[in-house]
């Protein structure tokens, strides 16, 4: 028996992303190349997180003029845990969503966000069909989100202002958690692992969040 992969080496694993037997070398350089690797493979989680990812300069950070600040975030904490999971449950439902469709669809929806600023509002969408589906996907998620508010806490008080850092600071993370692979979703795995799905469940023990 070889690899499913090179056909030439000996398997030591299973891939649930080609549903075939493979080595460590294939594992190693296909992950998230060649391979759609589903983000419950164990493999794909210890490799995540002993990969070591060069943080962007935030020189180069997009948006320089939103200023996004710990105190901000703590008094947002709801919001913020909001948008991080619709954003992720976005890109599951998304067929063949990784984390360079995230970013495009982050830059639409920030983009659409800063014309309500002017006065003017203009509808971002990106060309690409699947960052365009999850852009569709979080804005409808926010709406239905305002929309619930008054019914939650009797009044309205989420300001398209907040939603836009919240947004900026989620697109500076994308930046900072992007392993640069083809089909890589090191960016979703992250948001996964430090946004809980539900209020009241904690962080991966030794977590941070540290502003970008």
């Amino acid at each position: 028996m070889s690899c499913a992969i090179c056909h030439i080496r000996r398997p030591k694993r299973f891939c649930p992303g080609v549903r075939g037997d493979i080595c460590t070398i294939c594992c190693g350089t296909e992950r998230e190349v060649s391979v759609d690797c589903p983000l419950d493979c164990v493999y794909l989680r210890e490799a995540h997180r002993h990969e070591k990812i060069t943080p962007t300069d935030p020189h180069d950070f997009p948006n320089p003029d939103i200023r996004v600040t710990e105190e901000f975030l703590r008094d947002h904490e709801p919001l913020l845990l909001f948008l991080a999971r619709t954003l992720v449950d976005a890109a599951i439902k998304t067929t063949g969503a990784v984390d360079f469709d995230v970013r495009e669809a982050l830059d639409a929806i920030v983009r659409t966000y800063r014309t309500l600023q002017s006065g003017v509002y203009y509808e971002t969408r990106p060309a690409n069909p699947i960052a365009a589906n999850i852009c569709r996907l979080v804005q409808a998620g926010i709406e239905e989100f305002r929309k619930q508010e008054p019914e939650r806490t009797g009044m309205t008080s989420t300001r398209d202002s907040d939603v836009l850092t919240l947004l900026v600071f989620l697109q500076r993370l994308e930046l900072d958690n992007n392993n640069q692979r083809k089909r890589g979703r090191a960016y979703l795995d992250f948001l996964c692992g430090f946004f809980p799905e539900q209020p009241g469940e904690a962080a991966p023990a030794g977590s941070s969040l540290i502003v970008p």
